[in-house]
């Protein structure tokens, strides 16, 4: 079996390929009367969309997003909402080599093994590229969480971290990182450009944080807020690790350090002094602020010859020629976003429908 679809009550479906002639979404549970245009998914796209920087892939995709059903007059219907992106700019030859022997790190050899047959343009279905429908659908989400603020950002590229006493929001949008510090921004540019020029890649870290949401939302035991949310972000191509709140970090601490010590409140609410947990605790959102933190390995397509066999089993070196994102972790922060807004208003969906508000 495949499944190419996510959430409960919210459901989107992806489809398409790499080098195919489109991809899109299809997302289904929508409320109806929301206001939504082609305008208001297009900026996210535009985050997201291939050869904006040197730092990124140069395949040349503008990304421009067609709402084919489920909105009329400006507002959805609350019938299914297709969204379809075209592929204008492939280049299934540079794909030539990789179709006789596999990519290690890649999706190639797990794909045949499983189906007999692959799609070798660009890793087909397994390409970063279907991120694109998810950040459309993740886009149509934003609109359904009125009030909950999603933003996220670079901590770390190649194994250098930002210094978080000098984290400004307002870099964030001010260079090709998304990086919250403008110091280490400027020694990425060294990393990336380095890993570029030999032919690698190097990994990264995004950190998400969502704001404004209400204590109450997730539900135990087997849709906890944070199992929906760590499933979401693995799905995304290239992540091999999630952490919630202080993550791993919270596992060397003691008890006392590790609690989130509560104070009266206005409105009867609790004043959080600390917020390790994440802002989860039992699956459940407490009013903090939820905070992921998603690593991204390096980009499995390189120009330096690695050893491999092909579908022989026999011996074979491979070095994959075409565009690649040599961090592949830049371009994922949009991504990130669209994946933390389709489950939040998922779970908004979910907790409403049990409890009424």
């Amino acid at each position: 079996m495949s499944f190419n679809t996510f959430g409960r009550l919210l459901r989107f479906t992806t489809w398409g390929e790499s080098h195919g002639p489109a991809l899109g979404a299809v997302l289904d549970g929508c409320p109806p009367g929301l206001a939504l245009s082609e305008s208001d998914i297009q900026p996210w796209l535009d985050k997201r969309r291939p050869g904006t920087s040197r730092f990124t892939t140069q395949r040349q995709e503008p990304d421009q997003v067609k709402i084919l059903s489920g909105v009329f007059e400006g507002k959805t219907t609350g019938t299914p909402i297709s969204l379809m992106i075209e592929n204008v700019d492939q280049r299934s030859k540079d794909y030539s080599d990789v179709a006789k022997a596999y990519r290690p790190g890649h999706a190639d050899y797990a794909y045949d093994a499983k189906y007999g047959f692959r799609d070798y343009r660009g890793g087909g279905r397994s390409s970063a590229r279907e991120t694109a429908a998810r950040v459309a659908a993740g886009a149509v989400a934003r609109q359904i969480l009125s009030g909950v603020q999603i933003r996220a950002y670079v901590t770390e590229i190649g194994g250098d971290a930002i210094d978080r006493a000098q984290f400004d929001d307002a870099q964030i949008d001010a260079n090709p990182f998304f990086c919250p510090d403008a110091a280490a921004a400027g020694r990425w540019e060294e990393i990336v450009d380095e890993a570029r020029k030999s032919g690698s890649s190097v990994g990264a870290i995004v950190e998400c944080v969502a704001t404004g949401i209400p204590a109450g939302w997730g539900a135990p035991l087997y849709a906890k807020l944070d199992s929906e949310l760590a499933a979401a972000m693995m799905s995304i191509n290239a992540v091999k690790g999630v952490e919630i709140g202080d993550g791993f970090a919270a596992a060397r601490l003691r008890g006392e350090a590790n609690a989130d010590p509560m104070r009266p409140g206005a409105d009867g609410k609790p004043d959080f002094l600390a917020n390790h947990a994440g802002g989860i605790a039992g699956g459940i959102s407490t009013g903090q602020p939820v905070v992921i933190r998603i690593a991204f390995k390096p980009t499995s397509s390189i120009l330096i010859p690695v050893e491999t066999i092909n579908r022989a089993g026999e011996a074979a070196d491979i070095l994959t020629k075409g565009r690649h994102d040599p961090c592949v972790g830049i371009r994922g922060v949009p991504v990130v976003e669209a994946m933390m807004a389709l489950v939040l208003a998922d779970q908004m969906m979910l907790h409403r429908g049990q409890c009424g508000r």
